[in-house]
């Protein structure tokens, strides 16, 4: 699943991207007028089906329009995208089109003048998008990159499995959540898969909570001020801690993997625990990690991620990412007409049909043919506030230690004081 990879992928991109771009100079002599032979170099990760055809046939529908301009595209496998955009960035040369999560990569890229603020270019249509799916491509007011996919974590369930434990509604809020667990526990089933191993599915959690107690604004302050270690961010940390108490997981969930066979998707995929926190990817990788490949079919369902009484934030404000493209410092001028193009509400259609691709373009939500997808668009359209993942979000180095020190936080070997001291510690270092 490309979200899925997607997101786990970015964390390894950071390290060597940013320190040497001020070798830059290497500048793309084609030609600034429009009518200009120019070849477009574009870099994607759909390279398998069902998205690589789709890009292709966009293309060459552009060529056609376009006479005097090649789109050469090169469709990468995720790790083999993260070393060569790696190696072309040191070397101060960034494809001309290229995948981009947003968040701490993209400001790295931008301070070291790597991509091109693309504000003015976007302003006419940028506006037929869904808002949240921008901001993880906007900083300090501008627009670097443009999403084509959007999307959102929020529980998975397993209806028949809530049946038969007596919970009859979804959680709203995080007291009812761990009320649900307790009777799924009794129940004899298990409550809640989760991948230890990969730390990353946890920071869900922790973060979600945070979100609920300080509401945006207070991840927002921690990632301008380097302060993790306030009063709301170590509450995040004791919820957590609440729902650790009731033993919800599955067995050896420490060295649970997601996707592995007896991981935390065909976990939920074969009917071994009554839900996971996820993101939109989470039906696909459930279906291919079960034993049928078929998944919980109708058996499915999705609800937002509870509140928290008393807490600032609200069930509105949803947390997730999604995939987009940046442009390089020295791409062409049909670079932007381009993604203009590829942006287009039939085009968005197409892509959104293939089930690969929640659609950001808001009149495209119609060809999403999945009936869950439904629910995450529409909750995604609904919402009243976003927030990237927290591991791209921040600066690598941060997010990493965000990772690590849940990870301990769900094991028991720290306490919500010391992670967020620990974190802090990174975050000041930066």
């Amino acid at each position: 699943m490309t979200a899925h990879l997607s997101r786990r992928s970015l964390l390894g991109l950071a390290g060597a991207s940013a320190g040497a771009f001020l070798l830059a100079g290497c500048g793309n002599d084609e030609s600034a007028d429009p009518d200009a032979p120019q070849t477009i170099n574009w870099w994607h990760i759909q390279n398998t089906e069902p998205m690589l055809p789709v890009w292709a046939a966009m293309a060459k529908e552009y060529e056609t329009a376009h006479t005097n301009v090649k789109v050469a595209i090169q469709p990468l496998e995720n790790e083999a995208f993260k070393t060569k955009l790696t190696t072309a960035t040191q070397a101060g040369s960034p494809p001309d089109l290229f995948q981009s999560w947003g968040g701490g990569v993209l400001k790295q890229q931008i301070d070291a003048g790597l991509v091109k603020d693309i504000t003015e270019d976007v302003k006419p249509w940028i506006g037929s998008l869904l808002p949240v799916s921008v901001e993880p491509y906007t900083v300090d007011g501008k627009i670097y990159g443009v999403p084509f996919d959007v999307g959102m974590v929020g529980f998975w369930y397993n209806k028949d499995l809530f049946s038969r434990a007596g919970v009859t509604a979804a959680p709203a809020t995080w007291s009812e959540l761990l009320g649900a667990v307790g009777k799924i526990k009794a129940a004899g089933i298990t409550p809640i898969a989760l991948a230890g191993k990969e730390k990353w599915p946890a920071h869900f959690y922790w973060s979600y909570l945070v979100m609920r107690i300080g509401g945006l604004e207070a991840l927002k302050r921690a990632g301008t001020d380097h302060n993790f270690d306030t009063p709301d961010f170590v509450a995040a940390g004791a919820r957590l801690k609440e729902l650790v108490a009731l033993s919800p997981f599955q067995k050896d969930f420490l060295a649970a993997e997601y996707g592995s066979p007896d991981g935390q998707a065909a976990t939920m995929g074969n009917g071994g625990a009554a839900m996971e926190l996820m993101g939109q990817w989470a039906p696909a990788v459930q279906a291919s990690s079960s034993t049928s490949k078929k998944g919980l079919g109708d058996k499915l369902g999705f609800f937002p991620f509870p509140s928290v009484d008393g807490g600032k934030g609200t069930s509105t404000e949803v947390f997730g990412g999604g995939n987009g493209f940046a442009v390089g410092k020295d791409a062409p001028p049909a670079t932007l007409d381009f993604l203009k193009t590829l942006l287009e509400v039939a085009n968005q259609r197409k892509s959104a049909a293939t089930g690969a691709v929640l659609p950001t373009v808001k009149d495209a939500a119609d060809a999403i043919a999945d009936a869950n997808n439904k629910v995450v668009a529409s909750s995604l359209a609904a919402a009243t506030g976003f927030q990237l993942y927290l591991d791209q979000a921040y600066p690598p180095a941060v997010g990493q230690q965000v990772n690590d020190s849940i990870a301990e936080l769900v094991a028991g070997s720290k306490t919500p004081e010391q992670i967020v001291k620990d974190i802090t510690t990174v975050a000041k270092n930066q």
